[in-house]
């Protein structure tokens, strides 16, 4: 569509501007009026931006996408200084939402972002708004990364925080930023009530991430074979205080089988000793047969208490934060009794 510097009087429409004029007799007349109005405003300002917003809701209304988005694209190319093309551009980019056309939109909510300084309508932030939709729309972790910045850095009161630090977060991860991911969820961490849709554990996840990041992870092994070994070796001396040393000090778990193990035991509240007593405890010669390559579960028995069967619980390290200890080995926790 050709673009026009300017509209002629309605009385000499061309057919760039009678290609507006649609809808019902009514509708029609309202169109003209307006692109009269239009005709007469020769100066930049309020007066002609409340036309052309007037001109783009009518067309709106009817549904007409296309002629909308021709009209208020054309009009911006023709005017390139016009104040207010940020808000038409919004216009422009929920048409193409609309529509169904989300990549499209997605284009214009980041060209006003980048490309045009903020303006308030009504008293709202055009580029707020921008960045609430792009965050919705943009899939890629890097570029989510620039807009959740940009929310918490310049709207910090109009959000929640908590979502967007943690979502920040995750997008770290995806990109494999461990470091800027870890220190974000830390500030995550403050906001321990936030509801994060889809991670109910949201909080317990950055919980784990960051306390585990921030531990010495000097009980990690090189093989499952040599940390069994270890183990073993510990439980054939009944040393208590070996066995403490060899299980992991972050997430720990002790629980029975089918409650969930994402409920760590504290370190003060699981004492072995306790459950040692004086007992030789027993294992299996090898790992449990449902062990694979990333877990592991070897049978011991003859502790004290009400039950005597453990399942001591191994597992390799996902932590791509820390390339030194990714795909060792660790005593992560224990099953009490007999396997399901």
């Amino acid at each position: 569509m050709a673009c026009e510097t300017s509209f002629l009087p309605i009385g000499a429409l061309r057919t760039y501007d009678s290609y507006y004029i649609t809808g019902s007799k009514e509708k029609k007349e309202i169109l003209k009026e307006l692109f009269r109005l239009l005709n007469r405003e020769k100066q930049p300002g309020e007066e002609q931006f409340s036309i052309v917003r007037e001109i783009a809701n009518e067309l709106l209304s009817q549904q007409e996408y296309a002629k909308l988005t021709n009209f208020l694209t054309d009009w911006i190319t023709a005017h390139p200084q016009d104040p207010y093309n940020a808000y038409l551009l919004l216009m422009v980019a929920y048409a193409y939402l609309k529509q169904d056309a989300g990549p499209v939109a997605a284009i214009y909510f980041n060209r006003i972002v980048t490309r045009y300084p903020d303006l308030l309508v009504k008293g709202e932030s055009i580029h707020y708004q921008c960045l609430k939709q792009l965050i919705q729309l943009e899939k890629k972790p890097e570029h989510q990364i620039r807009y959740y910045k940009e929310l918490i850095a310049r709207f910090p009161e109009k959000i929640d925080l908590g979502n967007a630090h943690f979502m920040l977060g995750q997008a770290y991860e995806k990109t494999g930023e461990w470091d800027m991911a870890i220190q974000t969820y830390s500030k995550f961490l403050p906001y321990y009530s936030a509801s994060i849709p889809g991670f109910p554990d949201a909080l317990g996840y950055a919980m784990k991430l960051v306390d585990y990041y921030n531990s010495p992870k000097d009980w990690t092994f090189e093989s499952l074979d040599s940390l069994v070994a270890a183990v073993k070796k510990a439980l054939d001396a009944g040393n208590s205080r070996e066995l403490r040393r060899l299980r992991a000090k972050v997430n720990f778990f002790a629980v029975s089988w089918g409650q969930d193990a994402n409920q760590p035991v504290g370190m003060d509240e699981f004492n072995l000793s306790d459950f040692m007593a004086g007992n030789r405890i027993r294992y299996a010669d090898t790992v449990d047969a449902s062990s694979n390559a990333n877990e592991a579960y070897l049978k011991t028995w003859g502790w004290t208490q009400r039950i005597t069967t453990w399942y001591l619980y191994f597992r390799k390290i996902y932590f791509p934060a820390d390339p030194e200890i990714h795909g060792r080995w660790e005593w992560a926790g224990v099953y009490y009794g007999e396997k399901f």
